[in-house]
């Protein structure tokens, strides 16, 4: 899916991480990916994460899946939503919904959400600390905003949500199929069904806190540290006052902790194997049949596309002359010459079509090799 009537150059500069908008069906030929009895079937399987949230007496109920097979012919006349995470891990047409936004670099990009919502269904007034774009997908949905929301909004106090306490509504429209609702991080908004069978797909965004760089880096480094690198103080001379801790001291204690994270290599490195980790790392995709060096040749010579897997994460850095480091669901690559290309290629492409050139690369037959038995790449059975 593309889009053809949108000004990305425009969006980012007066409206990403700014302020809402909605865009008017803006594709080509809008075609709802998946349907309800399909995502339906989802929530009720093992692994896939899903909830079913409702409202009675005032109260907000939330039950998570995987859903009994017989739970949607008893759901009585209330309004409910379905939410089912990550559906693009399952259905490549709800994966193909990510191609337009990729004009955010692919190491922002979370999942695919899907909603299904009866009339009057909703999650509430809340707010996330990410972007998100929510297309709407099968009928119509109001959609409120409001202003922006911190740590210091007051909260209702809701087992598995964070909804407003109070929402002060600036803006309001009803989305058709097609169109699209763009909401920065920390704006309040609040999404109700308008008939049956309402379904919205949320395009949402990674945006790592600082407190979650600072623990898990420095949990990664620690592990690296030898006992015998200690405080020295070979200058030391008597103080005044030895219960003071002079400011001579203070500076040496604190450049021994800046110098161990003021790595940049050794961020990025860590960064990159931690950004791609999968999403749900317990589910295994790994091959029933390992593929070998010349299995590999033999497909690429024919002209076989190779196919990113959906679940997992692509992304790499550059390095000098021409080499990168790829990262791949939490692994990681040094790359260069041949493999270097091909591994650039992967992380621009869901599906690419290689050059035979490249299999004369041992290096890069390999990499082949090892994504493809990680389960982190297939061969298209359809070519």
């Amino acid at each position: 899916m593309t889009f053809t009537d949108f000004d990305v150059d425009l969006f980012l500069r007066d409206y990403w991480q700014k302020k809402p908008l909605l865009i008017r069906n803006p594709w080509g030929r809008w075609v709802n990916p998946v349907e309800p009895d399909e995502l339906a079937g989802l929530a009720c399987e093992e692994g896939v994460e899903s909830r079913l949230i409702g409202r009675a007496d005032g109260r907000w109920t939330v039950e998570h899946g995987p859903m009994p097979e017989d739970r949607f012919g008893h759901m009585g006349a209330a309004p409910w939503t379905l939410l089912v995470q990550a559906v693009d891990m399952h259905v490549p047409d709800v994966a193909a919904l990510i191609a337009p936004f990729r004009f955010v670099p692919n190491w922002r990009i979370d999942d695919v959400m899907v909603s299904y919502a009866t009339d009057g269904g909703g999650v509430g007034a809340h707010y996330d600390q990410y972007d998100v774009f929510l297309i709407q997908g099968l009928g119509r949905r109001r959609w409120r905003v409001g202003k922006h929301c911190d740590a210091d909004t007051p909260l209702l106090l809701q087992e598995d949500l964070r909804l407003l306490a109070e929402f002060e509504q600036t803006d309001e429209w009803v989305l058709e199929p097609g169109d699209i609702l763009y909401v920065p991080p920390g704006i309040a908004h609040d999404g109700v069904a308008v008939g049956d069978d309402c379904m919205t797909y949320s395009v949402g965004f990674r945006a790592p806190a600082r407190s979650e760089l600072v623990e898990q880096f420095c949990a990664h480094i620690v592990g690296d540290m030898v006992d015998d690198d200690r405080y020295a103080d070979p200058d030391l001379i008597v103080q005044a006052n030895p219960g003071e801790i002079d400011a001579v001291a203070l500076a040496r204690l604190q450049a021994m902790v800046a110098q161990a994270v003021n790595d940049p290599a050794a961020f990025a490195r860590w960064f990159g194997a931690y950004n791609s980790e999968r999403k749900y790392p317990e589910l295994d995709f790994r091959p029933e049949e390992p593929i070998a060096a010349e299995d590999v040749r033999e497909l690429v010579e024919d002209g076989v596309a190779l196919c990113r897997n959906p679940a997992s994460r692509f992304a790499f850095v550059a390095q000098g002359e021409g080499g990168l480091t790829l990262f791949v669901d939490g692994q990681v690559y040094d790359c260069d010459g041949a493999a270097a290309v091909l591994a650039g290629q992967l992380c621009e492409a869901d599906r690419l079509v290689i050059d035979p050139a490249l299999i004369e690369d041992e290096a890069a037959v390999a990499l082949i090799v090892t994504l493809f038995n990680e389960g982190s790449v297939s061969f298209d059975p359809e070519d």
